[in-house]
């Protein structure tokens, strides 16, 4: 039989890969629009309902799903990574259940960092086929991945953006599961241990709003670099500041550099809080 802990990470793996599938699947036309919103050339589309409107004219609604093949590919790693090792990251932390939420959000930040590892070339290989637009010379995921391999190897190709997804994924997930677990132990001075389907929706979703005001910024940078022709030159500081400065010279000075398309990805993470649900549920009924 295996131990207690082996049973608890088997089960955050497998919770995490269901999960992580349902997250792709609702979540995955919203990215889209996010994305585009990101990378798209200055006036290409005036707002999010643009891209929505264009894309759907122009491309039709599997447009909407493209670039899905890379994160449905390889989702199921990158959440039950993540999964593991935010439990990992408690259980260093503290030997006791019950962490503080300072806690809880010094193990989400650590397991952003590990996230990172799966999450940069997923998320590069999804943006970059997020950024055709129908033309002809489209190509397809495949395509992609060999040409990233050939021209650039694995660090500058197949892992491009990745210091900047570190950046990214340690406020994220410390705002993440800190605002989740703030959310949840709420409900449950009320109902208890046995919270509401709807209580886990409602925490999954202030967890996703967390999640997103903690790293915004960065993902705009990270999109943009991971879809340049060319890897980003000088270190990862050097790299990630040149591109915030490129944001602000191109937008001009109002705040909108730091949010383009930041109202879809709210609808995005309300819409796949389902996957903290899903984790909850499948963590209760596996009988390791």
């Amino acid at each position: 039989m295996p131990s207690h802990s082996t049973q608890t990470t088997i089960n955050e793996l497998i919770a995490g890969s269901f999960g992580g599938a349902a997250q792709v699947l609702v979540g995955q036309p919203l990215d889209t629009i996010k994305t585009r919103a990101q990378i798209a050339p200055k006036g290409m589309f005036k707002g999010p309902m643009d891209i929505l409107s264009q894309t759907l004219r122009k491309e039709g609604f599997l447009a909407l799903y493209k670039g899905m093949l890379s994160p449905l590919l390889g989702i199921a790693g990158v959440n039950s990574l993540l999964f593991a090792a935010y439990g990992t990251s408690k259980r260093l932390i503290s030997p006791f259940p019950d962490l503080s939420l300072k806690q809880i959000a010094a193990a989400g930040a650590m397991a952003g960092a590990a996230n990172a590892i799966l999450a940069s070339p997923v998320e590069m290989f999804k943006v970059r086929m997020q950024g055709q637009y129908g033309a002809a010379t489209d190509k397809r995921l495949r395509v992609v991945i060999s040409e990233m391999w050939r021209d650039w190897g694995f660090r500058k190709g197949i892992m491009r953006g990745y210091w900047v997804t570190v950046a990214r994924e340690i406020p994220a997930y410390a705002g993440f599961y800190s605002a989740f677990e703030f959310s949840k132990r709420s409900f449950a001075k009320k109902y208890g241990d046995d919270i509401p389907v709807w209580a886990l929706l409602a925490s999954g979703s202030t967890g996703g709003v967390a999640y997103w005001l903690a790293c915004y910024p960065l993902d705009v940078v990270k999109s943009r670099i991971q879809l340049r022709a060319e890897p980003p030159k000088g270190s990862p500081i050097q790299y990630i500041v040149r591109e915030f400065r490129e944001i602000v010279i191109e937008a001009g000075r109002h705040c909108g550099w730091l949010v383009p398309g930041i109202d879809s990805i709210f609808a995005e993470k309300h819409s796949c809080s389902g996957k903290h649900l899903c984790r909850v549920r499948v963590d209760k009924r596996i009988p390791f």
